[in-house]
């Protein structure tokens, strides 16, 4: 391809008889820099001195010239909009220069599916027996969360008497009357006939048992979150809370609007504030002023001099918005605004702080002029290490230093005859590889910005190596913040088959700097799922077994691989179902695998029991939400596409007690003996002391 490609640009340029920009051996300086580019990215195949064993606490050499650990990892507020483009243009110059646009020229080989991490049940009371009248029930489930006390939006919510459910279905329908799939004429016009999406959010009675019905319906659908007695739909652009003290009357108490090129990123609940995180597409010609927000028709701006921006800069695409507003009112208290890259954000919230990821790319000029200065010695001659070293002090962009970098090479290179070209190549392609291994923590890393969600001010900055896989790649805990990543090129392959990724734990002090680590987990595979309980963690990775690992994290300073346990296939759901069994959640053979880990002795995690479901998904695969515990009856809820299972643990076993073949099931949730099992246009119940139904609704 690349022979192909340089004979027609020398046919082309013969042909235009123009002067050649190609040296007298054909090898231009951009095909130098592609050279370099795909060294580092694709050439990796030929890296075969990487030790396969984790390395405890291993402290990084930092190179100050390639790696962003060492530079300033600090956040500056914009004076004007002249200065944000500026800024923008800068970014955007580097970036074209950057890893991530030489990774077309290396195709995957594999895609992955992304999962999603864990959640912790928290209804534990005694239970009542049903038919004993009004009253509220002593057990009521929440959703699924990271965070116990900090509430997440989802599609169902519940006060322990109502059921509030978002119902995305619809019908095919034909003048506003549904169809059956049997009077479908096949041979007719099918002009008429359409999808009528009556989507709602429905408010079910459902305490006592007995009295299940259908309370009423809001004409809006989303995610939700639930105050006392006000609940709020997350709807697209729309956000709107409804007092539903009276659930067959529900009332629209406030509204908010996002803006135009806004939307939500998250949102969380806690001590009856909600907190959002937005993100507001870049307008390159007028980049501030924002309006993220509008409110009763008056739009929230945010000027030039209230928005953030990261010294030491990643891909820049939006600009992040977190506020904080009064559920009770809607009115907005707290906000801070600051850009960052959109494609690549991962939010984690405390009790203390809202910590924001994203991603940070390697300058290809600090890259390159560190490679040729420092690994090129001896091959490169003084004169040209002479100019490269006065171009790096040059008070211009590194885009530009970039572009004076090539002209430097390119003159190099018109100097060489046959031999010495050839050598260079293979030194080159031999001491890049080398050099990636040495410096692959620093092609890619994460930003962390921590907010303190008191009074949503930037309280500290860091950087990992690496990328993070989702929210749960995050954890505080006793003034530390824990971090899963995975270090090495994106797509989990190189080009030929060999892989050199892996995997750390980085440790972090209160202002986000580098306490302790663990590195090199899961050689040439990727992070699938990470749990931090306490002192303890828990990190799956992945490409043909499922390496499942405890962490002792009680010393920060010290962090261990204390022990681990490869069995096929992979799980992408962990959940603690007691303090000695994890319960993980996955995929073997193109079915849904369950597992029971015994985690007691964490030197010896150790598979107890295993269920294979004739399924080839589920939703609590990459949506934590959608897994129940019930610790009273030792069992859990999952749902599939088939129907809705559940399963005992009780004993150490993995044992199905329950299979309810009922389409498209979303969620279940237990109100004292009682499980709810909710489906797009159906809900039954189901006694936990027998198991059988005694009750149900069709909505």
């Amino acid at each position: 391809m690349f022979k192909n490609k340089l004979s027609e640009r020398r046919a082309k340029s013969r042909k235009k008889n123009k002067k050649s920009i190609f040296n007298k051996f054909g090898f231009t300086p951009v095909y130098l820099v592609a050279l370099i580019l795909l060294s580092a990215v694709a050439l990796v195949t030929m890296v075969s001195k990487i030790d396969t064993s984790p390395n405890n606490n291993q402290h990084l050499n930092f190179n100050p010239l390639t790696n962003r650990l060492a530079k300033d990892t600090n956040f500056k507020k914009f004076k004007s909009a002249d200065e944000f483009k500026a800024y923008l243009k800068e970014v955007n110059d580097s970036v074209n220069y950057g890893i991530n646009s030489v990774r077309s020229f290396a195709e995957p080989a594999m895609m992955m599916e992304d999962s999603v991490g864990m959640a912790k049940d928290m209804g534990i009371n005694e239970a009542v027996v049903w038919g004993a009248g009004g009253g509220s029930p002593d057990r009521v489930s929440d959703t699924n969360v990271q965070v116990m006390g900090i509430d997440e939006p989802d599609i169902v919510k519940t006060n322990g008497k109502e059921i509030f459910f978002s119902d995305i279905s619809g019908y095919w329908a034909t003048a506003g009357s549904p169809v059956l799939i049997e009077d479908f004429d096949l041979d007719g016009n099918f002009e008429k006939v359409q999808f009528e999406n009556k989507t709602k959010t429905n408010i079910i009675n459902a305490w006592p048992v007995s009295d299940l019905e259908l309370s009423s319906k809001i004409d809006l659908t989303g995610d939700l979150l639930l105050a006392n007695d006000t609940l709020v739909v997350f709807s697209g652009q729309d956000i709107v809370a409804y007092d539903v003290s009276d659930p067959k009357d529900p009332n629209k108490k406030w509204d908010v609007k996002l803006d135009d090129n806004t939307w939500l990123t998250t949102s969380r609940l806690y001590n009856d504030k909600i907190y959002l995180l937005t993100q507001t597409r870049i307008n390159t010609y007028n980049p501030c002023p924002i309006s993220p927000f509008i409110r009763e028709g008056e739009a929230m701006l945010v000027p030039c001099g209230d928005i953030y921006y990261p010294v030491n800069p990643g891909q820049i695409s939006s600009t992040f918005t977190a506020l904080s507003l009064d559920v009770e009112s809607g009115e907005f208290d707290d906000s801070i605004s600051f850009v960052g890259d959109q494609g690549s954000s991962n939010v984690y919230m405390s009790k203390e702080a809202l910590y924001v990821a994203y991603n940070q790319n390697l300058d290809m000029f600090d890259f390159m002029f560190d490679f040729m200065t420092t690994k090129m010695d001896g091959l490169v001659s003084a004169e040209v290490q002479k100019k490269l070293k006065k171009l790096s002090t040059y008070d211009i962009s590194n885009s530009s230093k970039l572009n004076e970098l090539q002209t430097v090479l390119n003159d190099w290179m018109q100097s060489l005859d046959k031999d010495e070209t050839l050598k260079l190549e293979n030194e080159m392609q031999n001491r890049m590889v080398d050099y990636y291994e040495d410096n692959k923590r620093y092609l890619n890393t994460t930003g962390i910005v921590k907010i303190d969600i008191d009074n949503l001010k930037i309280d500290a900055t860091g950087t990992v190596p690496g990328y993070l896989l989702n929210q749960f790649s995050m954890d505080e805990y006793d003034n530390h913040l824990r971090v899963a990543t995975t270090i090495g090129e994106r797509w989990g392959f190189g080009r030929g088959g060999r892989d050199t990724q892996v995997n750390d734990v980085y440790v972090l002090d209160k202002n986000l700097k580098i306490k302790g680590s663990i590195l090199d987990l899961g050689l040439s595979e990727r992070i699938y799922a990470a749990r931090f309980i306490g002192e303890v963690g828990y990190l799956v990775t992945f490409r043909q077994t499922d390496p499942f690992y405890t962490l002792d994290l009680s010393n920060p300073k010290d962090p261990k691989m204390v022990g681990q346990l490869k069995i096929p296939g992979y799980s992408s759901y962990l959940h603690p179902l007691s303090e000695d069994n994890i319960l993980g959640i996955g995929m073997e053979n193109r079915q849904v695998k369950i597992s029971n880990f015994d985690v007691s002795d964490p030197s010896n995690p150790r598979e107890i029991a295993k269920y294979s479901l004739e399924e080839y998904g589920s939703e609590a695969l990459h949506n934590h939400h959608a897994f129940l515990q019930d610790p009273k009856h030792e069992v859990f809820f999952l749902p599939s596409y088939k129907g809705g299972y559940v399963f005992s643990y009780a004993n150490d076993s993995l044992e199905l007690v329950r299979a309810l073949n009922v389409p498209d099931v979303k969620r279940a949730l237990y109100l004292d003996d009682y499980m709810y099992v909710i489906a797009n246009d159906y809900v039954a119940v189901l006694n936990e002391n027998d198991w059988e139904k005694v009750n149900d609704l069709d909505l």
